[in-house]
């Protein structure tokens, strides 16, 4: 999969071009972290694997398996989920390599998104989860937004296909993040409708003696 970086054209620059960073302690936003070859290639080896629709939208597991009901890692081996596929490997690896995370990935949740579909306002789990989420946004583009919970601050910030975001800090701790079930984003020439959207996070475990 290749790494180089590149220029995109989407509809995503009509909404807004931030510096998230700035505004969420812990929050960074990297354009073109894949180009637009390896976005489709990525697709591909996703979409040929097994999807569930335990929820309303389609998700893959990899590594460990996220009980929604129990907002826990599932500890069950008849919950077990299947081990991390040789692109989430190489992801991984890149991501520690470049320091991006701490270590490499243990965990991998790919989340598809509809037009019409979001996800409601949370922090991932804390008792779970390391110090550090990546994601990946493949497909469409779309506004996340990041809420403060004391004094409501807000920031949209626009995901680009092939943009990659990581949380730390207060950004992986105190602000939460979601995405609004809608079929459209508001842009700076009006509306810009999405189409099929793709996220891949990758985190880490939290174990007993950590």
């Amino acid at each position: 999969m290749s790494e180089t970086s590149g220029q995109l054209s989407l509809g995503i620059d009509a909404i807004s071009r931030p510096q998230p960073s700035a505004a969420v302690p812990g929050l960074q936003y990297i354009a073109d972290w894949l180009t637009p070859d390896a976005c489709q290639d990525l697709l591909s080896d996703i979409d040929a694997a097994e999807w569930s629709a335990q929820l309303k939208r389609r998700v893959q597991h990899y590594g460990h398996r996220y009980d929604y009901g129990r907002r826990s890692v599932a500890g069950d081996r008849r919950e077990a989920a299947p081990p991390l596929p040789a692109w989430a490997h190489q992801t991984a690896a890149r991501l520690a390599r470049e320091g991006l995370m701490n270590q490499e990935a243990e965990q991998v949740i790919v989340n598809e998104y509809q037009p019409g579909q979001g996800i409601s306002a949370h922090i991932d789990c804390l008792p779970c989860f390391g110090p550090v989420i990546t994601a990946i946004s493949l497909g469409s583009g779309c506004l996340m937004d990041f809420t403060h919970p004391e004094d409501g601050t807000k920031l949209a910030v626009p995901l680009a296909p092939g943009s990659l975001l990581v949380m730390t800090g207060p950004a992986r701790y105190t602000w939460r993040h979601a995405i609004a079930a809608r079929k459209s984003d508001p842009g700076t020439t009006g509306r810009v409708p999405r189409s099929r959207r793709v996220s891949v996070t990758f985190r880490t475990l939290l174990h007993p003696d950590q």
